[in-house]
């Protein structure tokens, strides 16, 4: 199955890197701009990978579908759901301009992330525009080529400092034969708890989220297993349009007002008393939170439970991802020197000098 839209731009961006590796000139890589508000501020010319779109292949019977990086997110989806199919991680869009590239450099993933994996775990094979001025492919097509880890990986999360990310290869998954959701109500010490218990019983939950006084499941899988975990816990039924409000950060607890946080902690983390009202979200390893509290007492709360706090409003912090510990700080820097050494690419993006 291909996509109508199929346009190979790469030697187009090839040369224009080139050219700025010629010049000294620093490249902001933009696709989509849905993210543009995570990390520090990039000043360079610009680099739009969206002329560089399309599904390249698409395999429904290996769960394997690869895309160039300009293709719009919501392309993709349509072609897996049209084949009953899905991407697990439940990558969030922001907007309808997504691309596939913008996807997996900010590797940002929905409330299934802790019960299916996150949008690194299922890169299978990359193709890059590195800091070398050469378009190399890593990674491959099967679940065999990367059982090593390769850079196609470290692409993930990268927010594009390391390289222009050109094309990816993905793993996708059938679509669940049943899904339900369920609002229960309870306090949230006693919704943490629940949690940590049904962790480790084979509930079919997919995702949990609590507000402060309801507790949301979502259940999934075949029909019977669904059902009964139903039956068992009991609740209101809840608008599975909950999860993707909740994604799409459009539940009222988004709208503007306080500078919003998220930060990712270790599983069953109890309830913290963070300064200000927030939102437990992948059954508790993830909390958003609203403050005006400074930016190095939130992550310092972060750091102390082993996770770490990310900025989500644009300008409130000159450190919106949480500071490194020096020996990560010289691994992060390592690796820029080694991929991108005149450091073009979206050069302090995520910390400064790197």
């Amino acid at each position: 199955m291909l996509n109508p839209v199929n346009l190979d731009a790469s030697a187009a961006l090839l040369e224009q890197v080139n050219q700025a590796l010629q010049n000294s000139t620093p490249l902001r890589i933009q696709g989509g701009n849905s993210k543009a508000f995570l990390g520090r501020e990039v000043a360079g010319e610009i680099i739009d990978t969206r002329p560089h779109r399309g599904i390249v292949t698409y395999d429904p019977t290996e769960l394997v579908i690869t895309a160039r990086a300009g293709t719009p997110l919501s392309e993709l989806c349509a072609a897996l759901d049209a084949q009953g199919q899905m991407l697990p991680c439940e990558p969030p869009s922001f907007g309808d301009d997504a691309t596939v590239g913008g996807m997996v450099a900010a590797g940002l993933s929905g409330p299934r992330r802790p019960w299916s994996g996150s949008v690194r775990d299922f890169v299978l094979g990359t193709r890059v525009i590195t800091g070398h001025g050469k378009h190399l492919r890593f990674g491959g097509e099967v679940m065999k080529n990367v059982a090593g880890y390769d850079l196609s990986r470290l692409l993930a999360g990268s927010f594009g400092c390391l390289g222009l990310l050109t094309e990816v290869s993905l793993k996708v998954l059938p679509k669940p034969r049943q899904c339900s959701s369920i609002a229960l109500e309870m306090n949230i010490d006693r919704a943490l708890l629940k949690l940590a218990e049904w962790g480790q019983q084979p509930m079919p939950i997919s995702a949990a989220s609590h507000d402060g006084k309801v507790l949301r499941l979502r259940l999934e899988g075949g029909e019977g297993s669904v059902a009964a975990a139903h039956d068992r816990l009991g609740g209101e039924v809840l608008a599975p349009s909950y999860w993707d409000d909740l994604n799409q950060q459009r539940l009222a607890f988004f709208n503007e007002g306080l500078p919003l946080w998220r930060l990712s902690l270790p599983n069953n983390i109890g309830h913290l008393a963070l300064p200000g009202e927030q939102l437990i979200d992948w059954g508790g390893a993830q909390r958003w939170l609203k403050s005006d509290a400074g930016a190095e007492a939130i992550q310092t709360i972060a750091s102390e439970v082993g996770g770490h706090a990310l900025c989500y409003s644009h300008g409130v912090s000159d450190s919106p991802f949480q500071p490194l510990a020096n020996p990560l700080l010289r691994y992060h820097r390592q690796l820029k020197a080694q991929l991108d050494p005149q450091g073009i690419f979206n050069p302090g993006r995520m910390y400064a000098g790197i």
